[in-house]
């Protein structure tokens, strides 16, 4: 193995970004597809210091069109394509961690492509390179940071084919990484989306310049090429996103030379983007790289993707995004619930944002991503921030529970066994499962349905799916969990019965806190008024905008779970605005209730 000098013109037609350094693997590279490399050159950049126990090593993976210029290395460097993401003080802060990004086998940026001069002549292979695999590009990657001195990566990031990359390293690499940190990728792509590929790619080969690949001495099929990419980018954008960005200007084209169509604005953007692309990418790199995105399969049904990502020893963040039809939001919640369902450390979020697919590159659409991708890197070094203990209740203590000081997590504490392993049910910001997480509970796990929330229950260092509790507890196993908790959310849910019935059956003990609608102030107001009770708090809504979509007395609960086969095996009550417990009449001089329940028949 050599490292070679980054101005050595080893490839053919583009050459590797500026800081690009080339490292030559010396030992042959068996391919997935049953054919090989006698050696492999590499292109790669790297960005701040490997420390002392080389454990600092984050790998970026790139997208199709990308290379290894991630980030600018200087104020004087052009701009990278993740530049919102990597540098000094960023979510992949380049003070704390060696960032890693190569060009991926196939690419047409310095790593040996179908641009390269074939080994037994002066040729370069052409459509003649064989067809590489997603894990066939992972190889050569764990072969570089093994140069580099890296045992083990911190992490593994990216988008899209990246984020294939990174699932790939969880599994064909277990030990070798503490996270994958997945965006915009899914266990494979759909038909449609590889419809569009297999279009582009019957573009360029169908090119009058293509001479079946071997164009690199003469006119390089960019027609075929740039038609290609412009089929392509529209599968990265979305239909709101085309329709606020064309349809004002909609017969306004854009003042491009082209020879494309001009007729429509969106014409002219889908051109200018064609062009361009033909000048940095070459055409069977494209083909390459297409047809390895297409080939990556992880399995269809909840069978076939546990099987395939049951190796996976690391912790685990997805990012999908609404508006993501190429690799939608449904397709990444398939590899969420295998590994919810496998107990394995994950948390997921599904952005909202117009930009369709390109959502990852975009810097408004990832202010939450940015967050929980940083907030994950950095529990990898241990870093979870602090965490507050509530004050257990005390006579006379003017509170209300559901506004400032949240009394019911001391009682809750008290109903829970010791070192339970524990999932939360709308666990909002992270805030009880960190107190749970200092009391040496584990495993935890939290669901909620607040894209904001989850990001901050993340940034403590916690697993925390995005998730509806009426729709997603379907992928969690039976007993998984020795504690079920439903704090404060039970008013919200739409499926109350279903609700329950899952948490003793994902659980052994539920505990249920919830507001009693029943209680003494909350009667007096409505008969004395004739109108909705209106306090603050909780109860600070107007009858058409209120969150509570129940109204539950402790009677009523009590009763349901009668009726349900659910045994409430311990109760407290308490008066929040006295800060005391209640034993007489708790359904009139309670505001709050928490219950320890369990299946009757357990």
């Amino acid at each position: 193995m050599k490292q070679l000098n980054p101005i050595d013109p080893i490839e053919r037609g583009l050459r590797p970004p500026q800081h690009a350094q080339l490292w030559e693997a010396d030992a042959p590279l068996t391919l997935e597809s049953g054919g090989s490399l006698p050696s492999v050159v590499v292109a790669y950049e790297t960005w701040g210091e490997l420390n002392e126990d080389a454990s600092n090593g984050v790998l970026v993976c790139h997208a199709l069109s990308g290379d290894s210029h991630a980030a600018q290395h200087d104020d004087e460097d052009d701009a990278g394509w993740w530049d919102l993401l990597i540098g000094p003080g960023k979510a992949i802060d380049t003070h704390r961690y060696f960032v890693i990004c190569s060009n991926v086998l196939g690419g047409c940026r310095g790593t040996t492509g179908p641009n390269f001069t074939r080994p037994e002549g002066d040729q370069p292979y052409g459509a003649d390179f064989p067809v590489v695999t997603v894990g066939d590009m992972v190889e050569v990657q764990q072969r570089l940071v093994y140069f580099l001195g890296i045992e083990k990566l911190a992490a593994v990031v990216g988008g899209s084919l990246g984020g294939l990359q990174a699932l790939t390293w969880a599994i064909d690499q277990p030990n070798r990484l503490g996270a994958a940190i997945v965006l915009a990728a899914s266990p494979r792509l759909s038909s449609q989306g590889i419809a569009f590929d297999v279009v582009g790619r019957n573009a360029i080969r169908h090119d009058a310049h293509f001479q079946g690949g071997q164009y690199y001495n003469d006119e390089a099929p960019e027609a075929g090429l740039a038609l290609a990419r412009m089929l392509a980018h529209i599968t990265y954008l979305s239909d709101e996103s085309m329709r606020a960005k064309f349809d004002p200007t909609r017969l306004q084209p854009r003042a491009i030379e082209t020879g494309f169509e001009s007729v429509f604005s969106v014409g002219t953007y889908l051109a200018h983007q064609g062009d361009r692309f033909v000048e940095r990418f070459d055409a069977n790199s494209y083909v390459t790289l297409t047809t390895a995105m297409d080939l990556f399969d992880l399995g269809d049904t909840p069978e076939a993707i546990a099987k395939s990502l049951a190796p996976a020893q690391c912790r685990w963040l997805f990012l999908s995004f609404s508006s993501d039809w190429l690799y939608p939001a449904a397709a990444s919640q398939r590899l969420v619930d295998a590994l919810v369902a496998q107990g394995r450390s994950v948390s997921s979020c599904v952005i909202e944002s117009p930009a369709g697919h390109d959502s990852f590159l975009l810097e408004d659409s990832m202010v939450l991503g940015t967050r929980m991708i940083s907030s994950v890197l950095a529990a990898q070094s241990g870093d979870t921030g602090p965490i507050r203990v509530p004050e257990e209740p005390r006579p006379g203590q003017p509170t209300n529970i559901f506004f400032t000081n949240r009394l019911d997590y001391g009682l809750i504490l008290r109903l829970m066994p010791e070192c339970a392993s524990i999932v939360d049910l709308g666990c909002g910001n992270g805030e009880l499962l960190s107190i749970l997480r200092d009391r040496n509970h584990s495993p935890l796990l939290g669901i909620e349905r607040d894209a904001r929330e989850v990001a901050q229950s993340v940034g403590r260092g916690l697993d925390t799916i995005h998730a509806d509790v009426d729709q997603g507890l379907a992928a969690i196993p039976d007993h998984s969990f020795d504690v079920a908790l439903l704090s404060q959310t039970l008013q919200s849910v739409v499926d109350v019965v279903g609700v329950l019935q899952e948490i003793v059956r994902i659980a052994d003990r539920g505990i249920v806190s919830f507001p009693n609608f029943a209680h003494a102030p909350l009667r007096e107001m409505f008969v004395r008024e004739g109108r909705l009770p209106k306090e603050e708090g909780l109860y600070a809504y107007d009858w058409y905008d209120t969150p509570n979509r129940r109204f539950p007395s402790i009677l009523d609960f009590q009763e349901l779970c009668g009726k349900i086969g659910i045994q409430i095996d311990d109760a407290i009550y308490l008066d929040s605005s006295k800060g005391i417990e209640v034993s007489d009449d708790p359904n009139l001089n309670a505001d709050v209730a928490v219950v320890a329940i369990r299946r009757a028949d357990r």
